[in-house]
């Protein structure tokens, strides 16, 4: 068990990194010792869930994708019926979305009903310094692990409202945690609002979150839907929950 989590803890540490790191950096990360550090990546990468790169240092393997498709999949037919009813009562495109390492990925998505709606391409991935469901997630992480993403991203502005500094990042974030929700004002997409709320289940941190333009997602719209998106968020989160008991039982 004790070598399942280590091989856990080195991965999770690829993905917040970047998906690259040299063996000292995995071993002072881990707080593994060097050989302990070295044999483990040199099984991973024997299985192919780890990668050897050719400056020596080790990246996530091709053995992950078909695992994350696969997860991506079930996701998705977990929180199918939730983002459904969510559509149905704020009328908006709704979506779930989770943290990859410093990337959001959205993993699902139902269309909102109007001809003048919002597309993610499921599968797509953004930084969370620009979206909802990106500041949503960092706002539930803890302090920690919330710091070692805003210091790896680029902060590259999308639009002129985007968050362009770590320090605004983190003042919004703590609006983020007062009020329960985040907001994404024309930052991703100039007129474009969204509105999200995060959920953790396990290790895992997620956020639903409805999508619309501007002029239907009003301030007055944004307070009346969040209690339905809370409400979705914890119903995907007890659907996920009762999946991962299944697993475990």
């Amino acid at each position: 068990m004790q070598s399942v989590e280590r091989a856990f803890t080195v991965l999770s540490l690829l993905a917040d990194h970047g998906g690259q790191l040299s063996l000292s950096e995995v071993a002072d990360l881990s707080g593994l010792p060097l050989p302990t550090a070295h044999r483990l990546l040199k099984t991973m990468a024997s299985s192919g869930h780890v990668s050897r790169l050719p400056d020596r240092r080790y990246g996530l393997g091709p053995r992950l994708i078909g695992l994350g498709q696969k997860a991506t999949s079930l996701l998705h037919l977990w929180a199918l019926p939730h983002l459904t009813r969510l559509v149905d009562v704020v009328g908006e495109t709704a979506n779930l979305a989770v943290l990859d390492g410093s990337h959001v990925v959205y993993v699902a998505q139902v269309p909102s009903r109007h001809n003048m709606r919002m597309f993610t391409e499921v599968g797509r991935r953004v930084s969370p310094h620009c979206t909802g469901v990106g500041k949503a997630m960092l706002a539930a992480l803890d302090p920690e692990q919330a710091d070692r993403v805003i210091n790896s991203l680029d902060f590259t502005a999308q639009t002129p409202h985007t968050i362009v500094t770590p320090d605004a990042l983190r003042s919004a974030l703590d609006g983020v945690r007062q009020q329960g929700y985040a907001i994404d004002d024309g930052e991703q997409e100039i007129g474009v609002r969204c509105l999200a709320v995060a959920f953790q289940v396990g290790p895992s941190i997620a956020a639903c979150s409805v999508s619309g333009p501007a002029a239907r997602l009003t301030d007055e719209t944004v307070r009346a839907a969040a209690p339905a998106v809370a409400e979705c968020a914890q119903a995907v989160a007890a659907a996920m929950e009762k999946n991962r008991a299944d697993q475990q039982g």
